[in-house]
């Protein structure tokens, strides 16, 4: 039976990695307005004082991997040599069962750097086994090396940095698209701008309100903010990008869920009454589910950013011992849009 050879492993890399050779920045990224959460992720991954790695969590289709690529820009324009920037997409078939040490090696033999720091990206981390023993390693015995790993699926990956990385890992969460960047985003000239920082003025209300009805429709994922092709079927772009992709793959390959019906018929009536208040209880009778399973999926979709619980609290905003019921949001508007069509000014 053939197995990937260290040949194929490493001439992945490199046409992963093409500053290996010209030194050049990603041209197609450097068209695209980085996320205002860039410079953050930046100082973090810099500071060379906490020997830490940084571990960027969120949603999908968010803009993780842009996020990454605009990083790599940055310190390939500060004049970094190209070989001491090392990118790896961990969820490519090649490299399977390949761990993050055995990857290090790989990289610094097809890129020589010498002496010195050298950067890498691990994205879409979740899909190794163990990782987060193999980057604790890294942390602890490879002071030379900065390193961030990204991934969707953050209840492993917050579970198990807790557990396995603590003093070792930082978690910077990326959330979707905030109503300022989509305002950023769109060619349209936006209906209010800032005049000096902090100070703000408006120019026209109707259309900033018009502005911010299309943000609750379509502006979590940028894909949906920039692409009139996305937007015209976000239906598509939703269910089949985003959340079948964690209902029929990450939840159940990484909890071992073998009922993905019942899954995936949770979470559409948890989406479709979005704001709702609800109990365990009510939702047990409405879905046919054991209550208990409930509360286990409930807390899937959280820690998969797909939607977050918010409890009542007494005046000093502390939750009360013995409320059963609670509200559920989708933790993006523009899901609901892809999965029930948009909603209408006059609905509840």
């Amino acid at each position: 039976m053939k197995e990937v050879s260290n040949q194929q492993i490493a001439e992945h890399l490199k046409r992963l990695n093409p500053w290996w050779q010209s030194t050049r920045a990603d041209e197609a990224t450097s068209t695209l307005r980085p996320r205002a959460y860039l410079e953050p992720v930046r100082k973090l991954l810099l500071d060379s004082e906490l020997r830490r790695a940084v571990v960027l969590l969120g949603p999908r289709r968010v803009g993780k991997t842009i996020l990454i690529r605009h990083l790599i820009n940055r310190l390939l324009d500060s004049g970094l040599a190209g070989p001491r920037v090392g990118y790896v997409e961990m969820d490519h078939p090649l490299l399977h069962g390949q761990s993050l040490e055995t990857l290090v090696r790989q990289i610094e033999a097809a890129a020589p750097a010498g002496d010195g720091v050298r950067y890498l990206f691990f994205d879409e981390i979740q899909s190794h086994k163990d990782w987060e023993k193999y980057l604790k390693a890294l942390v602890d015995h490879r002071p030379d090396l900065r390193i961030l790993v990204s991934g969707s699926a953050a209840a492993a990956l917050k579970r198990q940095s807790t557990e396995s990385g603590a003093g070792r890992f930082t978690d910077f969460l990326l959330p979707p698209l905030t109503f300022s960047e989509y305002l950023e985003l769109r060619p349209e000239p936006p209906a209010i701008r800032e005049e000096q920082p902090g100070e703000y003025v408006l120019e026209d209300i109707e259309r900033l309100n018009a502005q911010f009805v299309e943000y609750v429709h379509f502006g979590g994922y940028p894909e949906l903010a920039l692409s009139p092709t996305v937007r015209d079927n976000p239906e598509r772009f939703v269910k089949s990008d985003i959340v079948d992709k964690v209902l029929l793959r990450d939840l159940p390959q990484l909890y071992g869920i073998k009922d993905i019906q019942e899954l995936n018929s949770l979470f559409t009536l948890l989406a479709f009454n979005t704001a709702e208040e609800v109990s365990f209880e009510q939702l047990s009778q409405r879905s046919g589910v054991g209550k208990q399973t409930i509360q286990r999926y409930i807390e899937y979709f959280e820690a998969a950013f797909l939607l977050k619980r918010v409890f009542r609290v007494d005046q000093d905003g502390k939750r009360y011992q013995r409320e059963r019921r609670f509200k559920v949001y989708l933790t993006n508007s523009a899901m609901y849009t892809g999965l029930f069509g948009a909603r209408r000014p006059d609905d509840p």
